[in-house]
C-alpha cells in the first residue's frame, strides 16, 4: 500500500480533509504554484506499520494528521479509492461488569474510522496469562494482583488504566441464614476468582479484622462463570467475585448478599487494563486509542446504564435483565468513572500481595504502571444502541 501525489482522486481526498487546503486537479496533476501538497519530489515513511510515499516536503504533523484522522491508505496499483485501512487489535475480557468497558469499546469501533478493537472472551485467568506470554495477546483486562505478579516473574506489562470502580460481592448460601459475617463461614468452603485476585485480599483483610484466621475457610478458585451454579448446587457456601455472576445468585434465590465490595473497601478496585511493552514501543498510537475508547466507553456506561447492559449482555453471554439488574440496582454497585490508577490504590494492592505472600519481593510502581495514554478530557463514546446482536 502507497500514496502518492500521481493518484487520480485520491489526494484530492485528503488536501480537502485538510482545513484550508484546495484540491488538486480532477486528472491528479500537481502544480507546485497551486498544489499546497507541493512537488512530486518524494520520501517514504513508515506509519502506523505501513510504509507510504508522501510528497518531500510534508513534515510529520502534516502526515500524522492525514493518516491519523482519515485512517485510509489507497492503493496505487490497483488505483482502489479508497480502501479502508484500519488498526485492529484483540483485547482479553472475562464476562464481568468489570471488564464491561471492553466489550463496549469492541461495540463502539465496530463501524467507526478509529482503531478496530476487538474484545476477545475468557472464562478464566490462566488462559490469559498463557495467551500473554505466548504473546497470542497485547493488551488485555485482568486483576490487578496478577498483573503485578506478571511483572514480578519478568513479563513486561504495564497497566495502563483501570477497568472499574466497585462491582464486585460476597455471595453466601441462602439457606446459611445463620452466616452474618465471615465469622460464620468457619470450616466451609468459600470460591474465589484466583489467588491472585483482590478479591482474595480483601477477603483474607477482612477474615484478619473480625479474628478468622486464614485456615479456618478453605478457599477453592473457580471460574466466575462457575460459581453462581456451585453455590446453587451447594458444592460451595459463598463466593466472592465480579458482577454479574453475584446478581445470578441472587436473583435466582440460591444466594444473598453477604457484603458488596464498595461497603469493605471503598472505590475498590478488582481489574485493570494491561498492555505489553512491545506494543506501546511499537504501536504508541493504538495503546493511546484503546485508552481513550476504554475511558469514553467507560463515561457512556455510567450516562446510558441500560444501554450498556444491552451491548454487553451478549459478548458477557448473559441474561440481560441480570446485567441491567447489576447496573441499575443500585446505580453505585460499580462505577466506570475515577480510572486513573494512582500510586496510593497501587501500592495498597501490592503491601496486601506481598503481606499474603502472593508477591516475593517489592515492585516500583515506576516500573508498573504507565499513565502517558490517559486522555485528558474524558467524553462519552459516541454510542448509538439498536436491537441487541450477538457480537
Amino acid at each position: 500500500m502507497r500514496l502518492t501525489t500521481c493518484l487520480a482522486g485520491s489526494l484530492t481526498a485528503i488536501a480537502v480533509s485538510l482545513a484550508g487546503l484546495p484540491a488538486v486537479a480532477d486528472d491528479g496533476s500537481a502544480d507546485a504554484t497551486t498544489n499546497p501538497l507541493g512537488s512530486t519530489d518524494t520520501r517514504t515513511v513508515t506509519f502506523r506499520g505501513v510504509q507510504v510515499e508522501v510528497p518531500a516536503e510534508w513534515p510529520v504533523r502534516l502526515i500524522r494528521d492525514v493518516y491519523g484522522r482519515l485512517r485510509f491508505v489507497v492503493d496505487c496499483d490497483s488505483g482502489q479509492y479508497p480502501t479502508a485501512a484500519r488498526e485492529q487489535l484483540q483485547v482479553g475480557f472475562l464476562p464481568v461488569t468489570c471488564h464491561l468497558t471492553c466489550p463496549v469499546t469492541d461495540y463502539a469501533t465496530r463501524t467507526s474510522t478509529a482503531t478496530r478493537f476487538e474484545s476477545q472472551r475468557f472464562t478464566d485467568f490462566p488462559t490469559i496469562v498463557e495467551s500473554i506470554k505466548g504473546g497470542r495477546l497485547e493488551a488485555t483486562f485482568m486483576i490487578a494482583p496478577l498483573a503485578m505478579k506478571l511483572r514480578e516473574q519478568g513479563v513486561p506489562v504495564k497497566i495502563a488504566y483501570l477497568g472499574h470502580r466497585d462491582g464486585s460481592t460476597v455471595m453466601v448460601r441462602s439457606d446459611l441464614t445463620e452466616v452474618k459475617d465471615l465469622r460464620g463461614l468457619r470450616g466451609r468452603t468459600f470460591a474465589i476468582p484466583s489467588k491472585y485476585s483482590n478479591q482474595y485480599l480483601v477477603i483474607r483483610k477482612l477474615m484478619d479484622d473480625q479474628g478468622v484466621a486464614p485456615e479456618e475457610v478453605r478457599f477453592v478458585e473457580l471460574p466466575p462463570p462457575d460459581m453462581p451454579g456451585a453455590l446453587a448446587a451447594r458444592a460451595i457456601d459463598a463466593y466472592f467475585v465480579g458482577e454479574p455472576h453475584a446478581a445470578k445468585a441472587e436473583l435466582d434465590g440460591s444466594g444473598r448478599v453477604l457484603y458488596h465490595a464498595k461497603d469493605i473497601w471503598p472505590q475498590f478496585i478488582s481489574c485493570v487494563l494491561v498492555v505489553h511493552e512491545k506494543l506501546i514501543r511499537e504501536r504508541p498510537e493504538v495503546v493511546r486509542d484503546l485508552v481513550r475508547g476504554i475511558a469514553e466507553s467507560g463515561e457512556w456506561a455510567e450516562r446510558h446504564r441500560e444501554d450498556a447492559a444491552k451491548v454487553a449482555s451478549p459478548y458477557f453471554r448473559q441474561d440481560e435483565k441480570v446485567v441491567r439488574y447489576v447496573l441499575t440496582q443500585p446505580p453505585d454497585r460499580v462505577s466506570y468513572r475515577m480510572l486513573t490508577p494512582t500510586d496510593e490504590d497501587l501500592q495498597k494492592i501490592h503491601d496486601m500481595a506481598l503481606k499474603a505472600g502472593i508477591l516475593e519481593k517489592p515492585i516500583s510502581m515506576k516500573d508498573l504502571v504507565d499513565r502517558q495514554f490517559i486522555p485528558a478530557d474524558i467524553k462519552p463514546a459516541p454510542i448509538t444502541v439498536g436491537a441487541a446482536q450477538a457480537p
